[in-house]
């Protein structure tokens, strides 16, 4: 993993000067700041107890008690769990530039960030305080899953919201960001990414770093030792090789494969299926444009995040997406005869339900079409919604699954009944994560049927959310009442040891229904 840091230094302000100002909120993250603490000097008796004396039990980092720079979980007044950086003592000699420099990191509040909040320089020691983030790193979602890849949603959302917090960093006038990885993005407790404050920071005062693997460093950073703002620029272009790939690819290798047209070897095999080509395609010319060897080819990072911006097409939440769990799901005490069958686990009897109930749910939306310009790509979408039908009505449930995908990424508004359909077809073939995704996702869109007209039921729902009112699951806008959560019980039945017997039942009694 490349890690560089730059030589220059803020210059020390004179005895007199005063404090650095509190930073100004933002009104787009007013709720974020409420949550989040003044930047403030902390007195090391209150971070030795918050580490029970620097435990190395307590140790996050990534290398362990290996690293030069340990990083610490600890907890402060017994409630809030914080992120606490000890520096060798050689790092920082002079504590008052290290407060300074630390002071004005502090300044920022963003809620892409992980926002320092404070630090120590007491003797020899030198501590940053940073909130804390309870699931993990890039890193580890990345290179180390275990129950299933990180999916490709997730992975533009990291290349969005890195840039965005980049971007807002180069604003405030921070655009020096050391040793950009994908250690350095971490995800918070709604799993959403963030990128870490402590990348806003130098190592040590001279900037000196080490550095683990040259092969991830920018050019010109091996040739001066210094890093600018080109270099942040290069950095991020790894990160989106990393997510592109699953892979930590040397960046000179991943230029050879995009000059090869050697796309399909670049790509994470276990995204198949999940992404469009156009979408793929420009990631990676976007990457190939950070990895310029000269810097002033490279593009300035507004131009990356308006690249990544469109890219964001469905705003499905991301603890949805990494299958975290939020709060517990209630089975209705009144069940339809879907929802008796996903108790059961009968997916024969739920196939032959979705076929029964159909879209007529939705037929309302459907009929404005009627009133839009008819095009090519409408047409392409009935086409391709037609063929996805057909598929799952002759348990073609690979096919059903590729055509149901290609209509999710054509609809400006996705259809909950197809997230069922493609949920059914995933557990059909043995994908129960995946599906228990599309059924949450389903349950996000709301489709039901009800007494009123689509139109009045749209209306109503959009002034509920505008509103903030959370609309109850037996209300929501999704087949007969409260099926959307009997389906995703059924789904997390699933994942934990219920789908293979399920399977096998099914199995038996398929022929029942040919």
């Amino acid at each position: 993993m490349g890690c560089f840091q730059s030589k220059t230094i803020h210059l020390p302000s004179p005895d007199n000067d005063p404090p650095p100002p509190q930073p100004k909120p933002d009104p787009a993250n007013d709720e974020e700041f409420e949550l989040v603490p003044p930047f403030k000097e902390f007195d090391l008796d209150e971070l030795r107890a918050a580490t029970n004396g620097f435990s190395s039990e307590l140790i996050v980092s990534e290398s362990g008690e290996k690293a030069p720079n340990v990083v610490y979980k600890g907890k402060l007044e017994k409630t809030r769990l914080v992120a606490i950086k000890r520096f060798s003592k050689q790092s920082w000699p002079d504590p008052k530039q290290f407060v300074i420099e630390a002071s004005g990191v502090g300044k920022l509040r963003f809620k892409r960030l992980v926002n320092l909040i404070g630090c120590c320089a007491e003797g020899d020691e030198r501590l940053l305080v940073a909130e804390f983030m309870p699931n993990d790193t890039l890193s580890k979602h990345l290179f180390h899953w275990e129950k299933q890849p990180f999916p490709w949603e997730m992975r533009v959302r990291v290349a969005y919201y890195i840039a965005q917090a980049l971007d807002h960093c180069s604003t405030e006038k921070r655009k020096i960001y050391h040793d950009l990885n994908a250690y350095r993005v971490l995800f918070d407790e709604d799993g959403d990414p963030r990128l870490s404050s402590f990348g806003l920071m130098k190592n040590s005062h001279d900037g000196k770093s080490y550095s683990t693997n040259l092969a991830y460093t920018p050019p010109e950073f091996l040739r001066t030792g210094r890093v600018i703002p080109e270099s942040v620029i290069y950095s991020y272009g790894t990160i989106l090789l990393d997510l592109l790939s699953g892979k930590h690819i040397p960046p000179s290798h991943a230029l050879d494969l995009l000059r090869g047209k050697n796309l399909l070897l670049l790509m994470d095999s276990s995204l198949e299926g999940q992404y469009g080509d156009d979408d793929a395609t420009q990631l990676i010319d976007l990457a190939s444009k950070c990895l310029q060897y000269e810097a002033k080819d490279r593009p300035d990072i507004k131009f990356i995040f308006s690249a990544v911006a469109p890219l964001q097409k469905q705003e499905v939440a991301s603890h949805v997406l990494m299958g975290l769990t939020k709060t517990p799901v209630v089975l209705p005490t009144m069940l339809s005869a879907l929802g008796k069958a996903c108790v059961r686990m009968d997916l024969t009897a739920v196939h032959d339900i979705l076929l029964k109930v159909g879209y007529k749910d939705e037929e309302g939306a459907e009929s404005e079409l009627s009133f839009q310009e008819w095009t090519q790509q409408v047409q392409d979408m009935l086409n391709t919604k037609k063929f996805g039908d057909i598929a799952f009505r002759d348990k073609d449930y690979k096919n059903a699954i590729e055509y149901y995908s290609k209509l999710v990424s054509m609809m400006s508004v996705p259809s909950g009944t197809v997230f069922v359909r493609r949920a059914l077809s995933y557990l059909m073939v043995g994908q129960p994560e995946l599906a228990l995704r599309d059924a949450m996702q389903a349950q996000t869109h709301r489709i039901c049927s009800t007494t009123e007209p689509p139109s009045k039921q749209r209306s109503k729902t959009s002034g509920a959310v505008k509103r903030g009112v959370t609309i109850r699951a037996e209300e929501s806008m999704f087949w007969p009442r409260g099926t959307d959560l009997q389906i995703r019980a059924s789904l997390q039945l699933f994942n934990k040891g219920g789908g293979d017997r399920a399977k096998r039942r099914n199995k038996q009694a398929e022929p029942q229904l040919l």
